[in-house]
């Protein structure tokens, strides 16, 4: 079990979304906090809100940027001391037909879902070990992380990639008192979709395609407001951390499609 109180957190995507849903249950359980975003006017709201609770330092932060991460973690330690609670949750929901897709938008998608999260590992977690006082990491992923459940082949790929980093690095860290979850939610009522297509590389479609496009913009914002609150998802986590509990869902949507996949990967095994 990992007690938060006292120690500091780590929080990428903090600002916004389930970040921030995240930093407030922390936050009342008495961790300190460090923000990452790249969004300033909330990370302004963040703090102002969270350091009527705690003490919080807010950092602009390209989560591809190394160099970058490396300067931000020696930053917020000087400030709060050392991190012990690293929560990866910075990422973006976009993609492309693959007919259209360009190698912009895979280095944007996957170095934000997957580099992002790998570079804030490789960044705190040897000082974690180092240090001895255990701690607990956070990666949140997507139901989609789980079975393909027609999310895009970009985002898929990412995110069965960091579900899978999270199940590898679990047990080689149990010897260091370091937990590891992994968060697979379903809808949450964040605004993801329209953040996201603000940043996401300009990709050549069909007018068909546009169109389908926007539809299905349409229903997965439709989706995600009506989905968990970011607060409620917070908690979870939380309750996770405090308890080293490995996954963590927010619903039973994906659970169709992980039963569907399990049974079509035993079934192609030899007899």
């Amino acid at each position: 079990m990992t007690d938060v109180s006292g120690r500091t957190a780590f929080i990428t995507g903090g600002a916004n979304g389930i970040g921030l849903g995240i930093a407030r249950a922390l936050a009342k359980a008495g961790a300190k906090l460090a923000l990452a975003d790249l969004d300033v006017e909330a990370l302004d709201r963040a703090r102002d809100e969270l350091s009527q609770i705690t003490a919080v330092e807010g950092v602009v932060l390209d989560v591809r940027d190394r160099a970058a991460y490396a300067r931000t973690a020696d930053q917020v330690e000087k400030a709060l001391g050392p991190v012990s609670l690293l929560f990866n949750n910075a990422g973006v929901a976009g993609g492309a037909p693959i007919d259209r897709m360009t190698f912009e938008m895979w280095d944007w998608g996957l170095g934000i879902n997957l580099d992002g999260v790998i570079n804030g590992i490789q960044t705190f977690l040897p000082r974690m070990v180092e240090r001895g006082a255990g701690g607990h990491v956070l990666i949140t992923s997507s139901g989609a992380g789980l079975a393909a459940t027609g999310s895009g082949v970009l985002y898929h790929t990412a995110k069965f990639a960091v579900v899978g980093l999270a199940e590898a690095l679990a047990p080689e860290m149990t010897s260091s008192n370091i937990g590891v979850s992994v968060l697979c939610p379903g809808a949450v009522a964040t605004d993801i979709v329209a953040r996201t297509r603000k940043m996401q590389p300009r990709i050549n479609l069909t007018e068909t395609q546009r169109q389908a496009g926007r539809a299905l913009n349409a229903r997965n914002s439709a989706q995600l407001a009506s989905g968990t609150s970011p607060d409620t998802v917070g908690e979870w986590v939380l309750t996770a951390v405090r308890k080293n509990q490995l996954y963590i869902h927010t619903s039973h949507w994906v659970a169709p499609f992980v039963e569907a996949r399990t049974q079509a990967l035993l079934d192609a095994m030899p007899s």
